[in-house]
């Protein structure tokens, strides 16, 4: 698998920087390390089993307090290391109000 062909420029973080993985309804939470990052994903390198990650959607908790996250789906698994992409909101169509 080609990992050349990027929207966006990936940055090497030189340092272990350590993260979580939760799921949605907060039912688990993983530890992991962020290897690389862009605007649309990244690359983790995850502590203990990767059977949690089956739910396919979680959240990339980027500080201690969850304060900071992304939603992410996942796009592949190799051994400990697992590559996201960070889930857009979708804009609602609609008209817009004004206010009179």
């Amino acid at each position: 698998m080609s990992y050349g062909d990027r929207k966006s420029e990936r940055v090497r973080l030189e340092n272990r920087y350590p993260v979580n993985l939760m799921a949605v309804d907060g039912t688990w939470r993983r530890s992991c390390v962020l290897l690389d990052v862009s605007q649309t994903g990244a690359r983790l390198e995850v502590d203990g089993t990767l059977e949690v990650l089956q739910a396919q959607e979680f959240f990339l908790l980027l500080s201690s307090r969850g304060l900071a996250f992304r939603r992410c789906e996942l796009i592949r698994v190799d051994g400990a290391e697992v590559g996201v992409r960070f889930v857009e909101e979708r804009k609602k169509k609609g008209r817009a109000v004004i206010a009179k």
